[in-house]
């Protein structure tokens, strides 16, 4: 997943997958999700970003992830990186 900001436009896309869309649903105005023939989700656009969302806390980003399934042993301890 990746996200991009254009300050320009004031408009987050976030990139679910690398796959090329070809429709588009418009969810509400300003909210578009992009799809691909069969259906899955490729991405998500937000036009007038900076009036719907925090703009600070979509283009940060924790990654959370258990590094005892790594081991196949039960999820007993979470990690936690912020940036």
């Amino acid at each position: 997943m990746r996200v991009h900001y254009d300050q320009e436009v004031d408009a987050v896309y976030i990139q679910l997958d690398d796959s090329i869309p070809d429709g588009v649903v418009e969810t509400k105005e300003g909210v578009n999700i992009d799809t691909t023939e069969d259906g899955r989700l490729t991405g998500i656009e937000i036009l007038n970003a900076s009036k719907k969302m925090n703009l600070n806390r979509i283009l940060s980003y924790t990654l959370e992830f258990d590094v005892l399934s790594f081991a196949h042993s039960p999820p007993e301890q979470v990690h936690r990186i912020e940036a």
